[in-house]
């Protein structure tokens, strides 16, 4: 990557001074970017939410996205070379900032197509820079730390990450996984996550220190977990467990099946999703009476499984982000039996609102899901305090406060 093309942050011609977007409760102008998955996902959800929750306090929200159906007909080189520094994003980008005095530009996901010159692009124009950190792209060019079913922290710290290449992490495909770890390596090299973005926003505190493990700027990493559309009320509860995600290797569908095998006196299984992993579900649901396989759900009729279980079950192979599906139960008062790594334990009080279990065991999640059940009289209780849990620390007030927060923080540091 020239030299030449990498603007220093800051060296627009609109040069902020104090003014009132540094008012904590000043209206903002916001660009949120984000470049589209082909498979819709956790990420496209809260870039929706995040900026209909900005809208309804009051700011500006202008949007910039791209969508990665474009990459069809692109060649590997020209793909390979926009990852790394994308001349259009970066004029659009600029142009967007500085016509519409942009306060905040408050980037989602670059890859491949938007690239991290979106972030130059905006400091040329003298906007403040927020990324939040959905995965773990950054450090681990698969973005799960996960391969082959297991941990894997290989690349983590390092500059340049060679195992993701030798292993084809990204996609199974090595040309594709170079170009990411080059990009990544190129913009470390150029010092552009220390000095093109004024904050960051992992999910989790657990999240939190893997990036600084992985040699992102600790002072400029705030935590803040993804907000809900609405904040639910209590559900009924039931007498079925529910399992809703998208059925794939890292979501930990066999070790759920497993456990539905090895202990005969769990109740009811729900499975809501649909993936790569759909034949193991169907199988399970024609072989075991208690098992029900629903497909992809729907939005609103999830919400309702979740209402009526008397328990969500996500035994998660990899560390997941800040999934929605999880405080969306919690939101209702359905306890969670969990994977005990990552935000689990920041999210499940073991014992109180759900039950934290060992990653991979099946005869631990079978016990934690029967403990939790084991006294129907209890269960109400429960529900009460997953729910007061929630509205203690989740409900949408308080993670619009976090954000406004962040956006204040990342400002006067711009600023400054």
């Amino acid at each position: 990557m020239p030299a030449q093309t990498l603007p220093r942050p800051g060296a627009g011609e609109r040069v902020p001074g104090a003014d009132e977007s540094l008012r904590p409760d000043a209206p903002l102008t916001v660009l949120l970017v984000h470049n589209f998955y082909q498979k819709p996902g956790g990420e496209d959800r809260v870039f929706e939410v995040e900026g209909a929750m900005l809208e309804a306090h009051g700011h500006r929200v202008l949007r910039y996205t791209l969508h990665n159906d474009e990459v069809e007909g692109m060649g590997r080189a020209a793909l390979a070379a926009r990852t790394i520094w994308s001349r259009p994003a970066y004029r659009e980008v600029r142009e967007l900032v500085e016509r519409e005095g942009v306060d905040v530009v408050h980037v989602h996901n670059t890859l491949p197509l938007a690239s991290p010159a979106v972030y130059y692009a905006a400091k040329a124009g003298g906007a403040a820079v927020v990324q939040t950190l959905h995965n773990y792209r950054l450090i681990c060019p698969g973005a799960l730390l996960l391969r082959d079913g297991d941990l894997c922290h290989k690349c983590v710290g390092r500059s340049v990450a060679l195992p993701a290449v030798q292993h084809a992490c990204y996609r199974d495909s090595r040309p594709a996984t170079a170009a990411v770890v080059a990009s990544i390596s190129a913009h470390r090299a150029a010092k552009t996550y220390c000095r093109a973005v004024d904050r960051y926003i992992a999910l989790s505190e657990f999240a939190r220190e893997l990036f600084i493990e992985g040699n992102l700027p600790a002072d400029r990493i705030a935590v803040k977990p993804n907000a809900l559309a609405t904040d639910p009320e209590i559900g009924s509860g039931g007498d079925y467990a529910l399992f809703a995600g998208r059925l794939s290797k890292g979501k930990g569908l066999s070790v759920l099946l497993e456990a539905w095998t090895s202990d005969p006196n769990l109740p009811t299984l729900k499975i809501a999703g649909d993936g790569e992993l759909a034949c193991l579900a169907r199988e399970a649901a024609a072989q075991d009476p208690r098992i029900e396989w629903l497909g992809w759900t729907e939005t609103d009729d999830l919400l309702r499984l979740m209402g009526g279980a008397a328990c969500l079950v996500t035994p998660s192979m990899w560390y997941e982000g800040w999934p929605l599906v999880a405080i969306e139960a919690m939101g209702q008062g359905t306890p969670v039996v969990a994977t005990n790594h990552g935000a689990f334990p920041e999210m499940i009080v073991d014992g109180v609102s759900g039950a934290l279990v060992p990653r991979g065991d099946a005869v631990a999640l079978a016990e934690g899901v029967r403990t939790l059940l084991a006294d129907p009289g209890a269960l109400p209780d429960i529900r009460r305090a997953t729910w007061e849990l929630f509205h203690a620390r989740f409900t949408r007030e308080i993670n619009y406060r976090q954000l406004r927060g962040i956006y204040a923080d990342a400002l006067a540091t711009a600023h400054a």
